[in-house]
């Protein structure tokens, strides 16, 4: 049986892991269109503020391993045609341009996404920059040299990441943001205004509620962008406005959502028997809102990939689907947060309030005993708990990991708020933070459920 792979993305490696382990008596061949694989992109922001040495230290998956265990890896070679119906693929080499034709019996489509290009007039000017896969990551370190001026547009994570590199490695950084606020996909304004005065704090020019309108070249070899705060001159801009999905081989072939994700069940099969998808992709089963929908990265699409390679022939595993748990340090803070906000709580048209809780994360006599920030959502009705994010200068991480464990099992506000934490002054209080926060959130209503 010939199982195809089509992106050697990180959900297409960890589909051939597993289907190596599981499958090896199985034909796996790979078509990937990049010269290289497995880049990790947040190091492009290390690489620029010196943590990372070198790119290609990112890179975890050394090709030569699937080539030695029988994988056919094809480098630079770019599907360009599926027929589903006839089991068929049409492949290009990019070096030489020859097409040729294949088929499958068995489908995994891990071609990933791109970044979302606004239609900004200009935004094809060399000094607008991408900053998602590898080689966009080298030209932008490349282009970039010390003391100049750099815009990024988008306020999500990887622009608050480029802007804390910028600025470690001593340039001028505009960070643009066309919502009201930071993160404003994953935290509550309270902690979107703290982020954003760490960042203005460290020299960041931070403008939300700002929609960038155009870029040209100027006389004296500059980029002149514009917006509706004015006109702004920079040497560079890196775009990191979002991402969509790279899906068009099989429109009109599998079911998708308005986005072009592909709409997979619990095993990661889509409408199609034959075809599996994972990754960005693809979309991701919910659980907050026990719907899908899409959120494109890396823990999911490692997860998925490994889903899809261990039920290609069989279906063994379902997804436990996510609560959509990400973090990021920023200078010297860590901001973490599984679930939903309160703009999706509205969205989902359910009965949710939050809790902000704010002391120091463990007692005030340790040293360092930093303010932590937790802001937990719930469900009035049923109490299950919807959401958490956190932010604090110490490594509060792992809250988010323990918050999105209980959701995954239906967790209250009120287990949450007894539920066993280790103590000891190094680490927490009596009462760890997100039990207090718990607490907090069973007081405002009312007190205890009988059990």
């Amino acid at each position: 049986m010939k199982v195809v792979v089509i992106g050697c993305t990180h959900a297409g490696i960890a589909a051939v892991k597993q289907i190596l382990k599981y499958y090896p008596e199985a034909d796996v061949t790979v078509y990937e269109r990049q010269a290289n694989i497995s880049y990790l992109s947040c190091a492009t922001y290390l690489h620029i503020k010196g943590t990372v040495r070198a790119l290609s230290d990112a890179q975890y998956q050394d090709p030569q391993d699937f080539i030695k265990r029988g994988v056919d890896l094809q480098l630079n070679h770019d599907v360009i045609r599926i027929d589903a119906h006839a089991h068929t693929l049409l492949v290009q080499d990019l070096k030489t341009k020859d097409k040729t034709s294949t088929t499958y019996d068995k489908l995994i489509m891990a071609t990933g996404s791109i970044t979302a290009i606004p239609a900004i007039p200009g935004v094809e000017n060399p000094k607008v920059l991408l900053c998602k896969t590898y080689s966009q990551a080298n030209n932008i370190c490349e282009y970039s040299a010390p003391n100049q001026k750099v815009a990024i547009i988008g306020g999500g994570y990887v622009g608050i990441e480029l802007a804390e590199g910028y600025i470690d490695s001593g340039h001028e950084v505009l960070l643009i943001q066309q919502p009201h606020d930071l993160l404003d996909q994953y935290v509550e304004p309270v902690i979107a205004d703290k982020i954003t005065k760490v960042l203005t704090d460290k020299g960041v020019q931070v403008l939300t509620d700002t929609r960038v309108t155009g870029f040209k070249d100027t006389d004296d070899g500059k980029l002149l962008l514009s917006s509706e705060a004015g006109d702004l001159k920079v040497d560079i801009a890196a775009i990191s406005a979002g991402i969509i999905p790279q899906t068009e081989l099989l429109q009109g072939q599998v079911a998708m959502t308005a986005n072009g994700a592909i709409i997979t069940d619990d095993y990661m099969q889509s409408s199609d028997p034959d075809i599996l998808a994972a990754g960005d992709s693809a979309v991701s089963h919910y659980n907050p809102t026990k719907t899908v929908t899409y959120a494109p990265l890396v823990s999911h699409a490692i997860r998925q990939g490994a889903l899809a390679g261990i039920n290609v022939f069989e279906r063994r595993l379902r997804t436990i689907g996510t609560q959509i748990t990400t973090g990021m340090q920023m200078f010297d803070y860590t901001v973490a947060c599984t679930g939903l906000t309160m703009s999706r709580t509205r969205q989902a048209q359910l009965n949710a309030t939050s809790v902000t809780y704010t002391a120091p994360y463990r007692p005030d006599f340790m040293p360092n005993a930093y303010p932590i920030t937790v802001v937990l959502i719930y469900d009035r009705n049923t109490r299950k708990v919807l959401g958490a994010q956190l932010m604090c200068e110490h490594d509060v991480s792992q809250a988010a990991n323990t918050v999105s464990a209980l959701m995954q099992n239906g967790g209250t506000i009120d287990q949450l708020a007894m539920l066993d934490t280790l103590f000891s002054p190094n680490f927490n209080d009596t009462f760890n933070y997100l039990n207090l926060a718990a607490q907090k959130a069973v007081e405002q209503e009312h007190g205890y459920l009988r059990t």
